[in-house]
């Protein structure tokens, strides 16, 4: 099995651990060791899959407003979680590729390999959502059809990433490509960045 393969493995064994349950606010019970790869990898999903149901909840017409600032909240709170593990994934590749001297033509990938793995996460989640609409029962035959002809064209697509980001690993390894990883910055959750948040400091 690839690496990559290694991953869709787990991210399918975190939206069905998730499904259990159904619920945003059940613990994390992550069976992998911690300080590895595979436990960043499940915590990573977990965290994409709360997130997809917060968004769901969030675009509730007759939410409380109160609740939905709360969630909004949350969710930006996710989102920096989410970029930390992603960080942390890359670091993991840094590590692993830090002996490759990358050969006098290598090339710069658009992308870091942890941010291609990010989209590998969040197509386990659509992949599964759009299965279970492809079969709703009390949907029209329109929309399970509908529904399975896109649940088609993700399934190629996570195919194909998947692909790519193996043949990436391989490009790096061989000393083809290399890694350049930015941090992302992100500028909403830093009270020194956000001039809403150190305007209010007085």
């Amino acid at each position: 099995m690839s690496f990559a393969e290694h991953c869709n493995a787990i991210f399918d064994k975190v939206v069905a651990d998730y499904h259990l349950t159904d619920n945003v606010d059940t613990p994390i019970q992550n069976p992998y060791k911690r300080d590895s790869i595979d436990h960043s990898l499940y915590t990573k999903c977990w965290i994409d899959t709360v997130q997809w149901h917060l968004e769901d909840i969030i675009r509730d017409p007759h939410i409380d407003p109160t609740d939905a600032l709360s969630l909004k909240r949350r969710i930006d709170r996710s989102n920096q979680d989410r970029t930390d593990l992603v960080e942390q994934i890359d670091s993991h590749f840094r590590h692993t590729y830090s002996e490759v001297k990358p050969l006098p033509d290598a090339r710069l990938n658009t992308e870091s390999p942890a941010w291609a793995v990010d989209r590998l996460s969040i197509l386990a989640l659509k992949i599964y959502h759009m299965s279970e609409e492809s079969k709703r029962p009390e949907a029209t035959d329109e929309h399970r059809s509908r529904c399975a002809a896109k649940l088609a064209v993700l399934e190629e697509q996570r195919s194909d990433l998947t692909t790519a980001i193996d043949q990436l690993l391989e490009d790096i390894e061989a000393g083809r490509k290399y890694m350049k990883v930015y941090r992302q910055m992100k500028m909403y959750n830093d009270p020194t960045t956000n001039p809403v948040l150190y305007g209010n400091k007085g």
